[in-house]
């Protein structure tokens, strides 16, 4: 496997056709693609966090992971993402993940859970809704992440975990 930055279309345009709940981020601070066989498997999303009270300027936030199903291929995305932030400067590195999927590649590349449930299980509450139409507005309009609450993973970069 090797790690390439990539540009957020590009990247974008892999998420859309491979993500199953998630579709393009509007921006970034780089993106990583993982190609085998020189054949691109896989492509990470990172940007500053997306809540405000954890954006202090030490922290980023994997957006979007996402792969093809290449074997190791989430391990070693979440591992050059950390390494890339770390030679950015940053202290931190954090992701989200729906309750029901599966941590072997966070563990396998160092993460340690922050918080078992974030967030909310769905956006739907009157806040989306369109006042004078009281029709449902969504953050996703192609695709919908199921109703769950998140975990919030984070690894620590220059310190123990490193």
């Amino acid at each position: 496997m090797t790690a390439m930055q990539i540009s957020l279309a590009e990247a974008n345009a892999f998420v859309i056709k491979h993500h199953r709940h998630h579709d393009a981020m509007w921006g970034h601070k780089f993106s990583i693609g993982d190609y085998e066989g020189g054949q691109l498997v896989g492509v990470a999303i990172v940007g500053r966090p997306v809540g405000r009270k954890l954006d202090d300027g030490k922290t980023m936030e994997v957006t979007r992971l996402c792969t093809d199903g290449t074997r190791n291929a989430c391990s070693f995305l979440y591992s050059a993402a950390a390494r890339e932030a770390k030679r950015r400067g940053y202290e931190k590195i954090i992701t989200y993940i729906l309750q029901s999927e599966n941590v072997v590649s966070l563990r396998a590349s160092n993460w340690m859970l922050e918080a078992a449930k974030c967030g909310k299980p769905s956006w739907d509450g009157p806040r989306y809704r369109s006042r004078h139409e009281q029709e449902q507005m969504t953050l996703f309009p192609k695709k919908t992440p199921p109703p769950e609450y998140k975990q919030r993973w984070a690894r620590v970069l220059g310190g123990k975990h490193e």
